[in-house]
């Protein structure tokens, strides 16, 4: 089996693949967002950062950080921002199948991005109200560079349809519509 060996860092790789998809989405955000989801994506190749982020719910992350003063409040924010914009584009389909929505992990996610953003310094704030702003664009970017780099399965049309549904993807929309999927408008209800 011929193994592949790139000389890039994670770093580079990751900024390489979220810069393509995101000119293939057409979704534009600033230099300091995109490069946090490049920083997010290889911080959690390197799992260990995220270890107890990975163990908690993302309700018990949330409550803790309501719990927490200072500096660890915004900590503890951030980190459920993060878990929740991971877990929702890498494991999306996972996450239908359990009892809690991805709807739920992307609200969640930012709103502890939008709370984080009025306790960061200055020149961070932007880049936590814009993850909040767009955070379900951010989640479709990451459901393509997880698909990208083969880290999860292509999603099957049922699973796409059933993450249009769930969260209102435009980028599920696109590739269901691409796949000839004609979409009724009113099956979908917008939380």
């Amino acid at each position: 089996m011929d193994t592949l060996l790139h000389s890039e860092t994670p770093v580079e790789y990751f900024k390489e693949v979220v810069e393509k998809v995101m000119a293939r989405q057409n979704f534009r955000s600033s230099e300091l967002s995109s490069f946090y989801l490049v920083k997010l994506l290889e911080n959690f190749v390197a799992i260990e950062r995220y270890e107890a982020g990975l163990e908690a719910t993302i309700a018990e992350l949330y409550c803790e950080a309501l719990r927490s003063r200072g500096r660890a409040r915004f900590t503890k924010l951030k980190l459920t921002g993060d878990v929740a914009l991971f877990v929702s584009g890498f494991f999306a389909d996972s996450i239908s199948r359990r009892r809690v929505e991805l709807d739920y992990y992307m609200r969640m996610g930012g709103t502890a991005y939008g709370r984080a953003a009025g306790l960061s310094p200055r020149d961070a704030g932007a880049v936590f109200v814009e993850l909040s702003q767009k955070f379900r664009r951010f989640v479709d970017v990451l459901n393509e560079v997880s698909e990208e780099s083969a880290l999860t399965d292509a999603p099957s049309i049922l699973r796409l349809y059933g993450r249009w549904l769930e969260s209102g993807s435009e980028r599920s929309k696109r590739l269901l519509e691409r796949e000839g999927i004609l979409l009724d408008r009113s099956a979908k209800q917008v939380h």
